[in-house]
């Protein structure tokens, strides 16, 4: 297993881990398996909202009509999941599926609006003498959470975070030590590159598992953390509606910068926008995506206030070569860690990205994949405007090629498959290539945990397995010659129980 995986720990992986018993009780909050679905891939998303109005169980086999066969891994990790969270139940044959009854019955009140007024939390109607708007709570939230990243890089003048905050650095393995003499570790560096949204949850994770120890009700901090993330940005809220356990979470929440309250004592709070994003598809940091947006549209004002960092920018030319406009001490840090600098001046640091300075990054547990979403994630808005440009000009050409050989117009599909032809390239090609080959070098080894499947009666039997394998995305090894084949440990019972219909 690679290094990428190491924060592959989601919520929904957590919450697979819980007793049936606790998963039961979780549904019976309606906010709760709304963000459970936000959660879910769109195929899981798809299986939910084909069968959310339907009593009757559904054949398994009426599934695989349902997805194409080039979907048949996504259809494979979908059910798997769905299953995990038990979210769908089969019979005592295997030959029927159906939703968790308590799942569906609150998740269709969601979707009908039947559900009870303040199962979305208690909007507080009073007036509020000290009302804050959005963009308050978005500084904030920045100021909170980037706190906590100065602390972690040993930014000067940095003041330490809460007795709360450090003990989940430490439980975390984000930083060891004792007291306020902690050392930020290899996993803490990779927690530095990840997109906010992953860090909040990487903290979460660990204080659910703290919580446990100190015999909080684990169905009541998971429903508050589900609660926050479908609440309303800007609107204020009722302490009076949380539980005990719910309210004693209030203080550690605002150490985060998930919530706002002026003093401790406050009947009611604002959820920021890192609360509130926190199941959706929205990211507290900029993206490639919402940049390109903000160029096109020249929306600085409304940009600003989703993105916190839009000050922030860096421009990397093709002879690796690196310029960071940026006076941030915790970007500067961070870039670091991969980055050879050469140059201070008082808003732009220059650097060079080198073989050695990517090395030190992955020895340090750090991927390419996290150093290049990175970049991407602060590129300058000119490369941006610029790869836009590039996208473009590359579909505008393949649509007139496929006019020119097909003898009409492009049929553009429902699911968008011309644009998706090309992805938007938003750092030069050559860059990216290099830093990959430069990770392959030291993972020239890889290991993989599973089954070797082996002595087929002819070579029929063989393509019919490994083709299945290869369809569900499980298939590791394979050799023609010698009729063996090796796929993953999750993967393994689904050969399995094609091999007994098909081959018997």
């Amino acid at each position: 297993m690679t290094t990428s995986n190491l924060f592959k720990a989601t919520v929904n992986e957590y919450l697979e881990d819980l007793p049936k018993t606790v998963q039961s009780k979780l549904f019976e909050a309606p906010a709760t398996c709304l963000s459970i679905y936000r959660l879910l891939s769109p195929m899981a998303k798809f299986y939910i909202m084909s069968m959310i109005f339907n009593e009757k169980p559904i054949p398994v086999r009426d599934l695989n009509k349902w997805c194409k066969p080039s979907a048949r891994k996504l259809e494979f990790e979908a059910l798997k999941r769905l299953e995990s969270l038990h979210l769908i139940e089969y019979d005592s044959k295997g030959t029927h599926i159906r939703l968790n009854s308590i799942f569906r019955s609150n998740f269709r009140d969601c979707l009908t609006g039947s559900q009870d007024p303040n199962a979305f939390g208690s909007v507080d109607t009073t007036v509020d003498k000290h009302k804050v708007d959005v963009a308050f709570l978005d500084s904030f939230a920045t100021q909170k959470w980037e706190s906590i990243l100065h602390f972690m890089v040993g930014t000067e003048g940095t003041k330490a975070p809460s007795k709360s905050v450090l003990s989940l650095l430490r439980l975390g393995g984000l930083m060891e030590g004792q007291n306020n003499n902690l050392n930020i570790t290899n996993t803490g560096f990779q927690f530095l590159l990840q997109d906010i949204n992953a860090q909040i949850w990487t903290l979460l994770l660990q204080y659910l598992n703290l919580t446990q120890e100190l015999n909080m009700n684990p169905v009541d901090v998971l429903n508050f953390i589900f609660i926050l993330g479908s609440l309303e940005l800007g609107n204020s809220y009722l302490v009076s509606s949380l539980s005990e356990t719910q309210v004693s979470m209030l203080a550690d929440l605002k150490d985060y910068g998930l919530v706002y309250q002026r003093v401790d004592t406050s009947s009611r709070f604002y959820p920021t926008r890192l609360a509130t994003t926190l199941t959706s598809d929205s990211s507290a940091l900029k993206t490639p995506s919402m940049a390109v947006e903000q160029v096109l549209d020249k929306s600085e004002g409304d940009a600003m206030l989703s993105s916190p960092n839009t000050r922030e920018s860096i421009i990397i030319e093709t002879n690796f070569k690196l310029y960071a406009y940026t006076q941030s001490p915790l970007e500067i840090a961070i870039l670091n860690l991969f980055v050879q600098l050469k140059t201070r001046f008082s808003n732009m640091v220059c650097g060079q990205i080198t073989r050695e300075s990517i090395r030190n990054a992955l020895y340090n547990g750090i991927t390419a994949d996290q150093i290049i979403k990175f970049l991407e994630m602060h590129a300058h808005p000119q490369m941006l405007l610029l790869a836009k440009e590039k996208l473009d000009k590359k579909l505008e050409f393949d649509a007139s090629h496929n006019i020119n050989t097909a003898g009409g117009a492009p049929q553009s599909k429902a699911d968008g498959s011309v644009s998706q032809q090309h992805k938007l390239e938003v750092l030069p090609p050559n860059v990216v290539d290099q830093i990959k080959l430069w990770q392959l070098e030291l993972d020239r080894i890889q290991t993989f945990d599973g089954y070797l499947f082996k002595d087929f009666a002819n070579q029929q039997e063989f393509e019919i397995l490994s083709n299945y394998a290869t369809e569900l995305g499980v298939l590791i090894w394979s050799d023609k010659i010698k009729k063996k084949f090796f796929v993953t440990k999750d993967g393994m019972s689904q050969v399995a129980d094609f091999a007994n219909r098909k081959l018997r």
